[in-house]
């Protein structure tokens, strides 16, 4: 077992599945302590600490953090990843949904690491890593509210990285395009022909499948390494080179 992560503190947002749990999984095969935050623990079970926890409001991230604070006075390592989608135009989108979306997404991000950072101050290899996405790039249909979110993430992440440089605390983000996780699953599944919605899915990734969620994973053990400490106001795309190669099909 490698131990990069030996004697560090993590916290993961939405550690109960998909990306949040396998880099749970990978910062706890490295040696860290994790703690993972979610509405439902899922199948993080002896990875680490799980505190049942709301980002999207503020009475729960306090008592989560109050959690927090009986095992540790120091967390070296903060993943932002908890979210939710939407799908949508701004025709059909509803001001509960924007304000849903924006409140878990966005402010939850802030939420959470506004909690954190006293702890983050404690640490010498403190870092930050936002799961944002390749929808805050690029126009794709019917996703208006999750990409305004996560286009606000990518800024989110750059304002921090800036507000925080002089204190020495790391912040970056990954950028996945479409990710093969349960919440992907139950997006497919409410389409009218989940199996062709789940190849289109494919065919518009230029490596035709979609990204596995320990890819992603390990992006962001990449920027929260604490050799890397060079690393701030990155933007990781972990996407297939969606960003950057044309494929004709």
């Amino acid at each position: 077992m490698r131990a990069e992560f030996h004697s560090l503190v993590t916290v993961v947002t939405g550690a109960g599945s998909g990306i949040g749990l396998a880099v749970s999984k990978k910062l706890k095969s490295q040696g860290a302590t994790v703690i993972g935050l979610d509405l439902h623990p899922g199948e993080f079970g002896s990875i680490g600490q799980m505190v049942v926890c709301d980002i999207g409001d503020d009475a729960s991230v306090t008592v989560a953090f109050e959690e927090i604070s009986k095992s540790t006075d120091v967390i070296d390592v903060l993943i932002n990843n908890a979210g939710i989608g939407a799908i949508g135009t701004v025709e059909s989108a509803t001001t509960h949904e924007w304000n849903k979306v924006l409140n878990t997404n966005v402010i939850g991000t802030s939420r959470v690491t506004a909690a954190a950072l006293p702890f983050l101050r404690r640490s010498s290899n403190a870092a930050i890593v936002n799961t944002c996405s390749v929808v805050a790039n690029f126009g794709f249909p019917e996703r208006t509210i999750y990409s305004a979110s996560k286009g606000a993430i990518l800024a989110l992440t750059l304002s921090m990285a800036s507000d925080f440089l002089k204190e020495g605390i790391r912040v970056n983000c990954v950028n996945p395009s479409t990710t093969d996780t349960p919440w992907v699953g139950r997006l497919l599944s409410q389409a009218k022909d989940p199996s062709k919605e789940r190849a289109a899915l494919e065919s518009r990734q230029p490596i035709g499948r979609l990204v596995a969620p320990e890819e992603v994973a390990n992006a962001i053990i990449y920027l929260a390494h604490p050799d890397q400490k060079s690393t701030t106001g990155t933007v990781l795309s972990v996407d297939g080179g969606l960003h950057s190669l044309y494929v004709p099909r």
